[in-house]
């Protein structure tokens, strides 16, 4: 018996073996995931291995890339708004950071020939390129891109765009994608390092809320946003307002939910490190009392 996709009276409906058929093997895609992992695997070759759970994590955010730009998730994001919902939650709370946990810019470093490195080392110390840095990881800035991101491109003129233009669609995931592994990095790596835990959890939560009230929004409103859905989801046989009420939910809920899993997460590593900070003080004063003794 075939398995269908919220099915409606209609004249088509969509079977799950025929949707898991419609795999996109876009070349720039497919080749940029596969040079990354690459260059990835190459890196830690060169620098002879490292932790194990940072290269589990990064090539765990690589098959998720695969899973929402690759995988039939992506062809059916064309013909469902809560699919190109479920895309975009993928890119931003799964891979993003996981990519990031991976560490890859010192594996991306080692893969270079040994005759780039320096050189490399160099721009990365200069002036200019690390004011730049030091400016775009601020936690504010970071929050603030990723947020403005998230709200620009869910206006109903530039969603609506990505379905018409190829290259407006790549430019979204882009800004999608890079502005969540911009705020995933300042949280997890950033300038503070450790004692940025609660810093980093108070960021987690405001981006959940945010987040969270447009996926509200979407549920709740009476009328369609996008309304170039209508006739894919009409085709197959489907209603455009319950397919943006699943949509929102999607952005809602399951992104809730990891969004507080990973707020937990952080949240415990800063009472580790505030025992760990109690633990070193109090180390430091028994070793000055016994050299008083």
């Amino acid at each position: 018996m075939p398995i269908y996709f919220l099915a409606h009276a209609g004249e088509h409906h969509l079977e799950a073996g025929e949707v898991m058929r419609w795999w996109s093997f876009e070349p720039v895609v497919t080749a940029t995931i596969v040079l990354t992992l690459a260059l990835y695997t190459a890196g830690l070759v060169r620098s002879r291995g490292g932790r194990l759970w940072p290269a589990i994590s990064f090539y765990a955010g690589c098959a998720s890339l695969i899973v929402a730009l690759i995988s039939p998730l992506d062809a059916l994001g064309g013909i469902l708004f809560s699919a190109h919902m479920a895309q975009h939650e993928v890119l931003m709370v799964i891979a993003a950071p996981l990519l990031v946990l991976g560490r890859p810019l010192a594996a991306f470093v080692w893969a270079l020939p040994a005759a780039w490195r320096l050189p490399v080392a160099r721009v990365a110390q200069q002036r200019t390129f690390a004011t730049a840095w030091h400016t775009a990881t601020s936690p504010l800035v970071a929050a603030t891109a990723h947020a403005l991101a998230l709200w620009i491109w869910h206006t109903p003129s530039l969603y609506q765009a990505t379905l018409r233009s190829d290259f407006v669609h790549s430019l979204q995931h882009i800004s999608f994608l890079g502005t969540a592994m911009l705020f995933w990095w300042t949280l997890i790596h950033g300038r503070f390092g450790r004692i940025g835990y609660g810093v980093a959890v108070f960021y987690v939560f405001v981006t959940m809320i945010h987040s969270g009230a447009l996926g509200a929004l979407l549920t709740f409103s009476p009328h369609v946003w996008y309304p170039i859905y209508r006739a894919t989801t009409m085709r197959w046989g489907l209603d455009p307002i319950e397919d943006q009420q699943l949509a929102g939910l999607i952005m809602w809920v399951p992104a809730g939910v990891i969004f507080v899993v990973l707020g937990i997460a952080l949240f415990v590593g800063w009472l580790a490190e505030a025992e760990r900070r109690v633990r070193l003080t109090e180390s430091e004063m028994l070793i000055e009392e016994t050299k008083r003794g």
